[in-house]
Parts: structure tokens; sequence; C-alpha cells
């Protein structure tokens, strides 16, 4: 009995045990649980902990107004390099979310939800550009101004409409259309203290002009013309007009104390695009001679009044920002509208004999009808004057002429060449080309020649082949370049526009 109230007495007193050590560890444990906090990071560095996420972006929000206010938006959001990691610990160290706050808002500016547009340059080496949003709207309607500023709004919703006329005899459509860069817009959270573009009128401004550079005003004068303005202030009309919307065309009239701007344009986007041109234009007749040895040196009389004739000639030509590039072709047949009727002049060549008169061997004066320098007789990819190529600004002295590579180039006037080789008076960015200084001080350049069929000190006459078409030297394409110069060009000469020969 002894034995068994003994077990009894054994066995309670384990099981007691085993309660009371039981209840000791689910107490320290309960007591020594660990609690999940919110591990904060800006740029990779522990900043503390937090038990509430949701408290600190509330804070976020409620201490920035001022970037709330500045762009109208209903939410700031933490900068970027902010992280939040949950984790489960013992550590007793909390922070408060105004002391974290306190410690982002002295590291970093705060973040609103926008879009980022990043412009990549077709270019090797170009660093992409970066644009700021808030509104994916606003970037595409700044866009379509850009567009609409290098083709006009009519133009521009015809093409994406496709309701452009059909060319039935003359005219112009525009066959396609693109941006040289390519363009990725993306929804990010952006720093407030970036350029972040709100309003349409600002974000087209950007697009189009350099910012670096100063605004630039003219006020007009009596006698100013638009061609004299661009000229003075190193731009080309059509540039003038991008920039001056109120503008129509360069013959509208202007007034005295008219403001314009005459900033130069430089576009961040480089808009491409190709138009098909059918126009009817002027061909120049050529003059013939017949030699009569009854009349003496100095002796002319038409015998058949030249008239010029009209062909209609399709052309199809790419404009990077309203501005033709080099890269233009003929397409299709000619159509001859008008038929040239070549002038016929009758010249003495009786010369005066020697003695008596005084007058011995009078030269024969030069014919003053400048011929064309090519077999097209209409068509100039580029004017004289400023403008901005393939990224360069440069002052253009003569006419970019575009014909297919080996096309015939001809004199002229008559002259003696003074360079038929690479660079010469030309310098090396005109590579193959010719120069002719002709009788009356007037010098011509005709650059970019495959090849050249005179030699240095050679004479030639008024429309004599001379050259080929070509692309050699500083060229983009398949032109002639030709010059026109009082004097000896690139020396002691003058440049001038060579279609002052043809008006």
């Amino acid at each position: 009995m002894n034995k068994i109230k003994g077990l009894i007495i054994s066995s309670f007193f384990i099981i007691i045990c085993i309660v009371l050590l039981t209840v000791g560890f689910f107490t320290n444990e309960a007591y020594d649980s660990p609690s999940s906090f919110y591990q904060v990071y800006l740029d990779g560095d522990k900043i503390g902990l937090i038990d509430s996420k949701d408290e600190l972006y509330e804070h976020i929000n409620k201490e920035q107004i001022e970037i709330k206010n500045e762009y109208k938006v209903d939410q700031v959001y933490p900068p970027k390099g902010f992280k939040l990691i949950k984790k489960t610990t013992y550590d007793e160290n909390i922070s408060t979310v105004e002391d974290i706050y306190n410690v982002i808002k002295d590291n970093k500016e705060f973040t609103i939800k926008g879009y980022t547009i990043i412009i990549k340059s077709s270019q090797e080496g170009v660093e992409p550009q970066y644009l700021y949003v808030l509104d994916q709207n606003i970037f595409e309607q700044a866009i379509n101004n850009v567009v609409e500023t290098f083709i006009g709004k009519e133009r521009y919703n015809q093409y994406l409409t496709n309701t452009q006329s059909q060319i039935l005899d003359t005219g112009y459509i525009i066959e396609n259309m693109l941006f040289n860069e390519e363009i990725k817009i993306k929804e990010s959270y952006i720093s407030a203290e970036e350029k972040i573009f709100t309003d349409v009128t600002d974000l087209t401004k950007h697009l189009l002009f350099d910012e670096n550079q100063p605004t630039k005003e003219y006020t007009v004068v009596q006698g100013d013309t638009l061609e004299k303005i661009a000229e003075n202030n190193e731009l080309n009309v059509t540039e003038l007009l991008i920039a001056n919307d109120n503008i129509q065309n360069e013959d509208t009239l202007l007034a005295i104390g008219q403001k314009i701007n005459v900033a130069l344009i430089n576009p961040m986007l480089n808009l491409m695009y190709q138009e098909l041109i059918v126009s009817d234009v002027k061909k120049f007749y050529e003059t013939e001679y017949i030699d009569d040895n009854t009349q003496y040196v100095g002796y002319k009389q038409v015998k058949t009044q030249g008239e010029a004739g009209i062909e209609r000639v399709s052309m199809r030509v790419q404009f990077v920002n309203g501005v033709e590039s080099q890269n233009s072709e003929e397409v299709g047949e000619r159509k001859v509208i008008k038929p040239v009727v070549n002038e016929v002049i009758v010249r003495g060549t009786k010369k005066y004999p020697s003695g008596g008169s005084g007058d011995v061997n009078i030269p024969i004066p030069s014919n003053s009808n400048w011929a064309w320098p090519t077999d097209s007789t209409y068509y100039t990819s580029s004017s004289f004057g400023w403008r901005t190529l393939n990224g360069y600004r440069e002052f253009h002295d003569g006419l970019d002429i575009p014909r297919p590579a080996g096309s015939p180039i001809y004199a002229s006037l008559d002259g003696t060449v003074i360079n038929a080789n690479w660079g010469g008076p030309a310098g090396s960015a005109a590579g193959l080309n010719v120069v002719i200084m002709h009788d009356n001080g007037y010098s011509t350049v005709y650059a970019h020649c495959s090849k050249i069929y005179v030699k240095n000190g050679q004479r030639v006459t008024r429309g004599q082949t001379i050259a080929a078409v070509g692309q050699t030297g500083r060229a983009f394409g398949n032109h002639l370049h030709f010059g026109l110069f009082v004097g000896v060009p690139y020396s002691n000469g003058k440049g001038i526009n060579p279609l002052q020969l043809w008006r």
C-alpha cells in the first residue's frame, strides 16, 4: 500500500511540474516573440525601421503641399532609390514616420507620377535625351505642333486622313513621313527636381529651339525684306518663316515696327518626309551663231528671237525639318508643254584693217546669255544663303542642282579654266571641281564632279561639256554645286546668287 501510495504521489508531482514548465514556456514565448516592421532604405543605405508604410506615405503626401500645388497633382511619392522591405525582428529601436521623412527630405527630392520620353539619335555616340511630362497627351500635341510647323496644319491633316488632292497636271503630295530618332514613352516616377512639362506650348518651343540660346527679336525698319532680314541674321527664308508662323510666305508685306523672331531653329527631333512634286518649269533657250565675214567684228543682228520652253518634270524630293536635302531625284519622263525656240544671232567676223582707223583686231565680245550648267533647267535642292546641313551651320555660296551620277556639266559662259582638279581655290570640300574665269570678270565654280574633261589653262566655250555630276568632297548625294563670283573665287572674289543670271 505504501508503495502504491508513493507512486501516486510521485506521479502527481511529476504532472504538476510538467504543467508548471509548460505554462512557463508559453508565457516566455509570448513575451519574447518577434514583430513585423519595415526596414527603410535610401540608395541602398538603411535609414530606419517603421511599423506602418501607409503612415509614411500619408505623411509625405501631407507635407509636400508645394509640389502638389506646383504640378496640380493629388499624390506625392518617395524619391528614386527609396525602398521598403518587410521583416520580422526583435529590434525595438523603431523610428517615427516623421524622423524617416526628415531624413528623406534632407537627402533627395520627392517624385510624382508622369511619363518619361527617351529620344535616341540615329547617329552613333550621341547620348539619349530625356523629356518629362505629366500627361502623355502633352507630348503628342507638342509633336503635332512640330510637324505642323514644318508642313502646315492643313497638309498634315490631309496626310493623316489620306485626303491629299490627286496630282492631275501639276502639284505635290507627301508620300511618307517619319522622325529620324527613336522615341520611347514609359510611365514612371519623376523627381520634382527635373524639368517637367505641363504646357503644350512650352514643350513645343523646347522641341524646336535651343533653350541655351537667348531669344533674338528684330524690329522691321523701312526697306526691309524677309530675304534681307534672313541674310543679316545668318538664316535662310524658310527658317525665318518656320520661326514666325504669323508670316504666311516670303511675299508677305512687313510693317515698320513689326517684331520678328530671328532665333535659329535647332530642333531636338528631325522630321523627314518625302514629296512627289510635279511642276511646269522653264527651259532656257540656247544661242546659235551664224558667222558673217562680210560684216566687221562687233556686228550683231538677231535673226531669230529666242523663246524659253516649258517642260513638265516630276521630282521625288526629301525634306528634313522643312529644308530640302540633297537626296532628290527626277522620276519618269519629261513632258514638253511648250518647245524651246533657240536664239539665232548673225555676228560679224571681218577684221578691221590695221592702220588708218587705229582699230586693230577688235576681239569678239563674249555672249552675255549665261547657259544653265546641267541638262535640268529648273530644279535646285539648296539655295544661295544660310543653311544647316547634317548638323553643320554654314553659308551656302551657290546652288545645288540634283542630277544623276555621270550627267554632263556645261560651262555657263566662255572663259579660261583656272582649276580642273581636286580642291584648288574652292577647297577640298568641293572635291573634284572646275573653276572658269570669264572674260567679263566673273568666275564660276562647278563642284563635287565625278569626272573632269578639261584642264588648267584650257579655253572653253558656253555650253561645252566640262565635267560629270558626282558627289566627291563633302556631298550627300549626286548633285552639282554651282557658284558665281565677281573675281577669283575664295580669293579676292565676292560670291553672288547665281539665280540673278536668269532673273
